[in-house]
């Protein structure tokens, strides 16, 4: 079983970051792969491929196949070092597909997740794992170590529409001469902090880069509803209306309105 050793612990909680000794088996790989495609042809005109939410609640029963999202969501080992992070009741409050086209691929801005999730106490950690071959040429993420420390930094506004979010950092806040290139092989992982200032290149090479992300949380946190501001996040899905699935321990926190599967999205991909 994979774990996190101590120096990968501490890693993590200094630099707010770290990539574990886990990767995905290529079987599992290729069915994402197959998955991926599937989504964005089934959901291509609700959403771009560069973000579609919650594939693990598509059915792939008429394809004969379980989810292969929801599979790696339930990953024991997966969970186990999530719990090393965050402690042993996890709730998965939204997964997403990032897929970047080649050369046509957005620009991901400086910002900090925790701009704007909703849990408070604000914490959340995020699985991010990768389904093509992620180089710095196809845009990887980028991470500014030991960002996560000093707190949530002030975001603007952005109208330029060549980026993904429309939230981002000006650059004199932070220093990004640290930056790190998060270049992964399919399959390998990397967990990061909500507080860490990260983003991503422009995809301008001829090779797609596509990754599954998760986003867990502890149950000690409540997934506040009412702090969605749909006025500073724009995006084609509804974070009010998104799903908490339970996939460790109790809701502690006696707050989170825990569902199996969603009527909204039951609803909104039951034709797709």
């Amino acid at each position: 079983m994979t774990q996190l050793d101590q120096d990968q612990l501490k890693y993590y909680s200094k630099n707010g970051y770290v990539f574990p000794d886990f990767k995905l088996s290529n079987e599992l790989v290729t069915r994402l792969q197959t998955g991926i495609e599937s989504a964005i042809n089934r959901l291509g005109d609700q959403f771009k491929p560069e973000d579609i939410p919650n594939p693990h609640f598509l059915d792939f029963a008429s394809e004969g196949v379980n989810n292969p999202f929801l599979e790696v969501a339930s990953h024991p080992e997966i969970l186990d070092m999530v719990e090393q992070v965050l402690g042993p009741n996890i709730i998965l409050w939204i997964a997403r597909v990032f897929c970047k086209p080649s050369l046509t691929g957005r620009e991901v801005p400086w910002h900090q997740d925790g701009e704007y999730w909703p849990m408070r106490p604000l914490e959340t950690c995020t699985v991010w794992i990768a389904l093509d071959e992620v180089t710095t040429e196809n845009g990887c993420m980028r991470f500014i170590p030991g960002s996560h420390e000093a707190g949530l930094y002030k975001h603007h506004m952005s109208d330029r529409k060549d980026l993904v979010l429309n939230l981002e950092l000006d650059s004199d806040q932070f220093d990004e001469s640290g930056a790190v290139n998060v270049e992964l092989q399919p399959g390998a992982i990397s967990m990061h902090h909500v507080k860490i200032i990260h983003g991503s290149h422009a995809n301008k090479s001829p090779k797609r880069r596509a990754a599954l992300v998760l986003r867990y949380m502890p149950a000690s946190s409540h997934y506040d509803r009412s702090l969605v501001n749909h006025d500073r996040f724009k995006s084609p899905f509804n974070l009010t209306e998104q799903p908490l699935m339970l996939m460790r321990g109790t809701d502690i926190s006696g707050k989170n309105d825990l569902v199996s599967h969603h009527e909204f999205w039951k609803e909104r991909y039951s034709e797709v």
